[in-house]
């Protein structure tokens, strides 16, 4: 493959890529779940961030996500469904970093990986040392709660409309 016109003075070395699989675990008062990362961390060491890891040889991100909340939480997902990709490089290693959202189900939770973790609005988070790309997440995250509660006081309004008026859904 042709990648550019000349020969370099030493051969370039591709940098390594890495899958990631991370959990956004969510509650009823939509706070999300954060895990304190410890100050020997191999990425983004001492930051709040979600819980998740590497992807494994032979296994699909969503099956990462699930043994990774596990190992980290003892915690078994309930339904977890990808949300969105990040690329990112970090030191000599480019990251796929493959987001899972799962709504919280209240059993117990025990931490097995980190120095920590909370339960935080997106504004709360602001203030914690977080990567940009957790910072990113977390702004995409309030859009979509503002957008989602949106909808929701819309619908509100539009069934509360029609009860009044004695409107009722065509029964199948």
């Amino acid at each position: 493959m042709i990648t550019g016109v000349g020969t370099p003075a030493e051969p370039l070395e591709p940098l390594m890529t890495k899958q990631l699989a991370g959990l956004i675990l969510y509650d009823h008062k939509n706070r999300f779940l954060l895990q304190h990362r410890t100050d020997d961390a191999p990425t983004f060491p001492g930051c709040w961030s979600f819980f998740g890891g590497e992807v494994e040889k032979d296994e699909t991100p969503e099956q990462a996500v699930n043994r990774e909340a596990l190992e980290e939480l003892s915690y078994s997902l309930n339904d977890p469904r990808f949300w969105a990709s990040q690329r990112f490089t970090y030191g000599e290693i480019n990251y796929v970093s493959y987001l899972f959202l799962d709504r919280y189900d209240g059993s117990e939770l025990v931490l097995g990986e980190g120095q920590g973790m909370g339960w935080f609005l997106p504004a709360e988070a602001k203030g914690l040392p977080m990567s940009t790309l957790g910072r990113q997440v977390f702004g995409e995250l309030q859009q979509l709660l503002i957008e989602t509660n949106r909808l929701k006081t819309s619908l509100e309004c539009i069934l509360s409309a029609t009860s009044k008026q004695g409107v009722t859904a065509p029964r199948s």
